[in-house]
């Protein structure tokens, strides 16, 4: 017997079935969707969601990318094994989706995506909003989703629902291959009737394993690791979404083997612990990246190695240094030619401690000498935390600082923050088990190496894509899947300005967010990128057009912030120096609506890099003396970086 309903209503009854288990405890895998209704869905899968939407919240998103942001976040801050959906109209509507698309994908975070698309049939085309191709009729705007998507289908026949589905719970549900799954839905499709079996809407519980490796790669991992004087640890994201950061703490307490944390990681485990040495490579700390570059063994845990966490490659200095990773991924558990372990993190650390146990294993590490490594950071990063502007004597450690900048800065802003110390005050203010949302800029930096997690997931970083306007849209998504817990979003000038339009579904479900907007009128780390290579300062900052150069190098541009949130419904704080600052984090958490503070901070006060290194591409011909010197600077660190 069959059930005769619509793609729409299909859609719908499918995702109510379905399920995760995990360490044996069983939950609903999709608690909801994000919606901005129009032209492609509105009487399709719109129709169905009004009809019977069964336990599927649905929620009115105001951006498409936002909303898709704000559903990765809530897939983070469940560790990958709750999410809600998306659906979008056709064509622009659908394109706006492309960009999450791409965060979801390079993060390995589950995020389903139901695009519209046009006419299967063909029939009324072109339709509004319908790209055309001369030379290929079935080319849609939702092709340009494949260079980014972990899986991709249209559904262009009722029947071919069933395995689009399916599979996308399989890529959804795969932690090596996990990332924004596509099922492109055509409008007409959406209506379309067919007698769907019984079975494709019984529950299906999609069971997370966790893998132990096979024998031999433990057994090569472990004669590597045993002979290891100076090893190193590295906690990426799986450590987070394996559940196994206080199994790798204690582990590393126990042999006394030190470890660091990538941006994806962070949080896992508790700083206090005296063999973290907080965040790794070139968003990293002093002590980690003392350490690394010394290192003659890292066991790298569920991690990308990214060119940030390894410092493009340059920052592990022992030339005889070996690697062996953990990881789900067959892809990533091969970079750097590394020993692989294929397997969840927890069960494959509980393998390697059970192995190192019954060799008695510890390293070589002087008595004292990672307590002196960690105690020099933690003066070093409290320093940095209480760094404030002193006056006409004050001078920003970053190297493209002039007295002009800070001159103008503070004649036309009138902030007197420094970044650091911004960072630091927060830190201080806020519960321990509140939630920190950054992305973009130079707060990646400071919150990599300055941020103290105590509480476990309390850090959501997107620090795959570094996608600017992640922020606010994954705040909320961290507060609906935290409503108990304050949610904070750290960005910059930059960021609140690409994409802020989540803020209003954030007041309209009532989810308070805490929106801290660092304005130093510029793209700061970009502006101090360029700079620091050597070349000009050239739309970067916020000026004005200059009439007599022609660039944009005249007076800064004020934008109230403040009275931005207040437009939204917010309750909203101008904060110029430290104790305003810190007042109104202070009064903000008596509120229950969604605030924003209005932070002027001042430009080039974002704390440096430690001891790593980052390849970008730099003009090897040009006329500047500093491009010259930039480039010959390269070179010279390409020489000591690994070429694969």
């Amino acid at each position: 017997m069959g059930i005769k309903m619509t793609v729409g209503q299909a859609v719908v009854k499918f995702l109510n079935n379905q399920y995760i288990q995990f360490d044996g405890e069983e939950a609903p895998f999709v608690d909801g969707i994000f919606t901005i209704l129009g032209h492609g869905n509105v009487v399709g899968l719109g129709q169905a969601l009004d009809e019977d939407p069964g336990r599927l919240r649905v929620f009115q998103g105001r951006n498409e990318q936002g909303m898709a942001h704000a559903a990765i976040s809530y897939a983070k801050q469940n560790n990958r094994r709750r999410i809600i959906a998306c659906t979008s109209s056709v064509g622009p509507g659908a394109a706006n989706f492309v960009t999450a698309a791409g965060t979801a994908s390079v993060n390995n975070v589950p995020l389903l995506l139901f695009p519209s698309d046009t006419f299967a049939t063909r029939q009324p085309d072109p339709v509004l909003q319908q790209v055309e191709q001369s030379y290929d009729l079935s080319i849609t705007t939702n092709d340009a989703f494949k260079p980014v998507a972990r899986y991709w289908d249209r559904v262009a026949r009722p029947e071919q629902l069933m395995s689009a589905l399916i599979n996308g719970m399989r890529t959804l549900t795969d932690t090596a291959n996990t990332g924004a799954v596509v099922i492109c839905l055509p409008q007409d499709v959406q209506g379309e009737s067919y007698e769907f079996p019984e079975y494709f809407f019984e529950k299906r519980v999609h069971i997370i394993p966790r893998r132990e490796a096979d024998k031999t790669e433990i057994q090569q991992a472990v004669a590597c690791l045993s002979k290891a004087k100076r090893p190193l640890i590295v906690s990426g994201g799986g450590v987070r979404y394996s559940e196994a950061g206080e199994y790798l703490q204690e582990m590393c307490e126990k042999y006394h083997i030190p470890y660091a944390e990538t941006q994806a990681g962070k949080s896992a485990t508790k700083y206090s612990s005296p063999m973290n040495m907080g965040g790794m490579g070139v968003s990293g700390s002093l002590a980690a990246n003392t350490i690394a570059e010394k290192a003659d063994v890292v066991l790298a845990v569920g991690s990308r190695l990214n060119d940030f966490v390894t410092g493009s490659k340059e920052i592990f200095r022992n030339q005889a240094v070996q690697f062996i990773t953990i990881n789900t991924s067959e892809f990533d558990s091969e970079k750097l030619d590394a020993l692989r372990i294929v397997g969840d993190a927890k069960a494959n650390l509980k393998v390697l401690d059970e192995e190192l146990n019954r060799l008695n294993y510890q390293p070589s590490y002087e008595e004292g000498e990672l307590a002196a490594i960690k105690a020099e950071w933690e003066v070093e990063r409290q320093a940095l935390c209480g760094v404030q502007y002193t006056g006409k004597d004050f001078v920003p450690v970053v190297p493209s600082w002039t007295e002009k900048i800070m001159d103008d800065f503070l004649e036309q802003i009138g902030g007197t923050i420094t970044e650091s110390n911004g960072v630091g005050i927060i830190r201080e203010a806020i519960d321990d088990d509140a939630i920190v949302v950054a992305a973009a800029g130079s707060l990646p930096g400071d919150l990599g190496r300055l941020w103290t997690t105590e509480a476990k997931d309390s850090y959501n970083m997107e620090y795959g894509y570094s996608c600017m306007g992640y922020e606010i849209a994954a705040a909320l998504g961290s507060k609906l899947a935290e409503p108990d817990k304050e949610v904070y979003a750290l960005l910059g000038d930059g960021s609140f300005l690409m994409l802020n339009s989540e803020i209003t579904t954030a007041i309209q479900e009532n989810a308070k967010i805490n929106v801290v907007v660092f304005d130093n009128a510029a793209f700061g780390c970009i502006n101090n990128l360029q700079m620091g290579n050597g070349v000009g300062s050239m739309a970067t900052e916020m000026r004005y057009r200059n009439e007599t150069t022609g660039k944009t190098d005249g007076d800064y541009i004020y934008i109230d912030f403040a009275k931005v949130g207040e437009g939204y419904g917010m309750k909203t704080y101008t904060a110029k120096t430290p104790q305003e600052l810190e007042e109104a984090l202070q009064d903000a958490k008596k509120q229950t609506q969604s605030v924003l503070i209005d932070a002027k901070v001042l430009p080039k006060t974002m704390a440096e890099g430690y001891k790593a290194w980052w390849h970008v591409g730099v003009a090897s011909t040009s006329k500047s003396e500093a491009v010259q010197k930039a480039y010959e600077m390269k070179e010279e660190r390409l020489k000591n970086a690994r070429e694969y």
